[in-house]
């Protein structure tokens, strides 16, 4: 397995600002832990985060949010990227279309490239949703991470990972699962 971490639109204003909601902090101490973890085992960090203008077509359906170069666009200092390799900007839904994920994802393990994607983040039955096609539309492994994912409700959470499971063959575990397959590769 070559595993890369996606963390999805954990920005200011998903859990903080215009679109937030203060029951999306249960979620960082686990990504927290699986970065960290991440970093240690030499796996790969990706930040794909909204970075919208104005014409973007999220805007007509949520309103002005994570506006490109604005506080509410930046990664919550909980979570902070190393460096700006870590960052891939989308201007809709998936992690995938219109972004350089893919070339940086063929760039990891020395070339060989990335065969598995670990999704993280917000929102399950949206972003991470469409980040799930991406990925299998491009022949990777999709896990998605449980306790690390969430959404307006509850009940989009779980039809999110239903989802997920069901269409595109993912894997539903949580972050200890995630933590010994990432140490256990050593």
């Amino acid at each position: 397995m070559r595993p890369v971490l996606l963390v999805v639109d954990m920005l200011e204003d998903f859990v903080r600002g215009e679109l937030g909601d203060e029951k999306f902090e249960r979620i960082v101490p686990p990504l927290q832990k699986l970065i960290k973890k991440a970093r240690e085992n030499d796996v790969p960090v990706f930040y794909c985060n909204d970075a919208h203008k104005e014409d973007d077509p999220e805007i007509e359906v949520w309103g002005p949010h994570a506006m490109k170069g604005s506080e509410g666009a930046e990664v919550i200092e909980e979570l902070e990227p190393q460096g700006p390799e870590e960052i891939v900007e989308k201007n809709c839904y998936g992690c995938f279309e219109g972004t350089d994920l893919e070339k940086k994802l063929e760039k990891t393990y020395n070339g060989e490239g990335a065969d598995t994607a670990i999704i993280m983040g917000l929102h399950t039955h949206l972003c991470d949703r469409h980040t799930a096609y991406g990925a299998f539309a491009r022949g990777y492994n999709i896990i998605f991470v449980e306790d690390a994912t969430d959404a307006f409700t509850k009940d989009q959470h779980e039809k999110g990972l239903k989802y997920a499971k069901e269409n595109y063959n993912a894997e539903i575990k949580n972050t200890e699962q995630i933590i010994q397959e990432i140490t256990s590769q050593k």
